[in-house]
């Protein structure tokens, strides 16, 4: 088992805090003492005294940088690659010493951009009360005009749709900068995460499911390799101290009681109580944002009232055929898609392929056929819908094609 990576041991430092790309570091360093072995990142970050959250983001970025490698994803693994070595040898970052520094002058914000923070000055030089520009929001790289598709961290594109007359991605990040709380809802499948994840460089993402707890959100106790036990703040905590946005994915999975721990985060207090940490306050820092993500059609999944009024917005995010098209996506299935789609609106089926399911379809017809790729279309379709998609995928294809199945042994 690798040991745990150094950490800064210099007083000046913040207790917590590491130094731009340390974190990346000692993960590769983890992962680069066990290059055959496989780890999560709950495990890393028990061993490096770390947020489970913090290293799952240190550890996207290494994946997305060939640094690392996603073995497996329920739970999510990684392995070290060749790159891992050369991260791993590099010396560490320096401290970041927490000495107070003057506060530099803010340029002014064009009249047609949307405000760096809710309260951005609009004058040559910023008041030094002026809250910090938010990351990712309108400031820095983000600013620029959207006209084309968005690398999303993993560094496949996202290609952006219009929402309000403006690209998708301008309007969650104006929505950000307004402090206005955004839920996107629609099936499985069509962009939610992707576009939340196109808008902000600097998510923070917390998947939901019936098992979250509050923990989950604001941290609890863990042990240290030597035995000690250290409270790890959560990714809620995380993103309200470091002023960034939080997702929350498949929020109406989550049970009520563990929802409401972000409500008064997200209220005009903008604050938590760790209750679990001796009753620690946590004031959001200028920047800290909220979106979420709601399948309305899967089983389990419930909007409260209490939620829905604290998204004052709400976007519908359906599939988008046309990209499918422009993806080159067999235009038969395509059309199938549609067909179910028209279908589902009128309530006579109740599933349709959504943009994941012709992506799945396209790469299944590469390695394995057009007809496999056909009847694992219908295949994937819920029972009870079945023999619907069958007719209208035999339709879009001229022939029947049955769910892929094993045959006689060969």
């Amino acid at each position: 088992m690798p040991t745990p990576a150094a950490t800064p041991t210099d007083p000046t430092v913040r207790p917590g805090r590491l130094p731009n790309g340390e974190l990346r570091r000692q993960v590769a360093v983890y992962l680069d003492e066990a290059p055959t072995d496989t780890f999560t990142a709950g495990e890393i970050a028990r061993a490096l005294s770390r947020s489970s959250g913090a290293v799952a983001n240190a550890l996207s970025v290494l994946a997305a940088h060939g640094e690392a490698v996603l073995v497996s994803e329920r739970p999510a693994r990684y392995r070290a690659t060749p790159a891992t070595g050369h991260l791993a040898s590099l010396p560490s970052a320096p401290a970041r010493a927490t000495t107070p520094r003057p506060p530099t002058p803010v340029p002014s914000v064009p009249s047609d951009a949307a405000p760096c923070g809710p309260t951005a000055p609009s004058g040559p030089v910023a008041p030094a009360t002026a809250p910090a520009p938010m990351p990712g929001a309108a400031c820095g790289p983000h600013d620029a005009p959207v006209t084309g598709p968005v690398a999303r961290p993993n560094g496949q594109l996202y290609h952006p749709r219009s929402v309000a007359g403006v690209p998708d991605v301008t309007a969650l990040r104006k929505l950000r900068a307004a402090g206005v709380p955004a839920l996107l809802y629609g099936p499985p499948g069509t962009g939610k995460t992707s576009v939340v994840e196109a808008a902000f460089g600097d998510l923070i993402t917390v998947p939901g499911d019936g098992d979250t707890t509050v923990a989950d959100l604001v941290g609890e106790y863990t042990q240290t390799p030597e035995g000690r036990y250290l409270f790890v703040h959560g990714p809620l905590v995380r993103a309200m101290r470091e002023g960034r946005p939080l997702f929350v994915d498949d929020a109406t999975l989550i049970p009520p009681n563990v929802l409401a721990t972000l409500y008064p985060a997200m209220d005009g207090r903008r604050q938590v109580i760790v209750k679990a940490n001796g009753g620690e306050v946590v004031d959001a820092a200028d920047g800290f944002y909220v979106v979420a993500g709601h399948n309305p059609g899967v089983h389990g999944a419930v909007l409260s009232d209490a939620l829905s009024s604290r998204f004052s917005a709400q976007i519908q995010v359906s599939s988008d055929y046309d990209l499918a098209v422009q993806l080159k996506i067999d235009r038969r299935a395509v059309r199938a898609a549609r067909n179910l789609a028209t279908r589902q609106r009128r309530g006579e089926v109740g599933w349709a392929p959504q943009l994941r399911e012709l992506i799945a379809f396209d790469r299944i017809a590469a390695v394995l056929g057009i007809e496999a790729a056909a009847g694992n279309l219908v295949g994937v379709a819920p029972e009870a819908d079945r023999e619907i998609v069958a007719t209208v995928v035999r339709d879009a294809f001229g022939a029947e094609h049955p769910p892929l199945a094993l045959g006689n042994r060969i």
